[in-house]
């Protein structure tokens, strides 16, 4: 390995975040789901736990909108719920749905430094209610538009980029967010693959 491979792969290492972590439900589209897996990467999410328990499990994703983050992330696949709330609680100590309720709090209220996870339901009918009833709380992004949704993706990306804030804040960013052991497995898996690490600031 490259030196310069090498100091790009660990600068990206020393601001992944473990604390913070993004569930999709029932998410149909692969493409919708790859974008979110480019914003996680974007904002140093290393975990993302794809749950599907009315759909077929997802055998690939949208190329293109991921542009290979797939490749960079922790995917954890279940079709069983309760399984996927077991190891996600092992995780979190807080599990938020994004769902339009009378006591859903306002993303901006959130305090997304902690141990969180947040889940996003799919493109139709959102969390289901066994998901929300297995989850903390409710959440919301505000809106002022007639329609009050957005594509998932978009929500995702809007509520990431909060924590990158609220976390830059905190100076989450400053000091490496994996534990020690962690950081060594990855460090060993992104070093002895044959990825292609894109040049900072390639958007392709």
């Amino acid at each position: 390995m490259t030196p310069e491979r090498e100091q790009r792969i660990t600068s990206v290492l020393d601001k992944r975040q473990e604390n913070l972590t993004i569930v999709l439900e029932n998410v149909f589209d692969p493409h919708n789901i790859s974008a979110v897996m480019r914003t996680c990467d974007a904002v140093g999410v290393q975990d993302i736990y794809v749950l599907n328990t009315r759909i077929p499990r997802h055998k690939k994703w949208g190329a293109k909108s991921s542009s290979s983050a797939a490749s960079w992330l922790t995917v954890h696949q279940y079709s069983d719920a309760k399984e996927c709330f077991a190891a996600l609680r092992q995780r979190a100590d807080r599990i938020f749905t994004t769902h339009l309720s009378s006591d859903a709090v306002s993303l901006y209220d959130m305090s997304l430094t902690d141990r969180i996870a947040l889940v996003f339901g799919n493109e139709h009918s959102g969390v289901s209610d066994e998901i929300r009833d297995m989850a903390d709380g409710n959440f919301i992004i505000p809106q002022v538009g007639i329609i009050q949704s957005l594509n998932i993706s978009v929500a995702c990306a809007v509520t990431l980029y909060e924590a990158h804030r609220q976390k830059t804040l905190a100076g989450h960013y400053a000091q490496k967010g994996l534990s020690p052991a962690r950081y060594d497995q990855l460090l060993k898996e992104w070093s002895r693959g044959q990825l292609t690490v894109p040049e900072a600031g390639d958007n392709a």
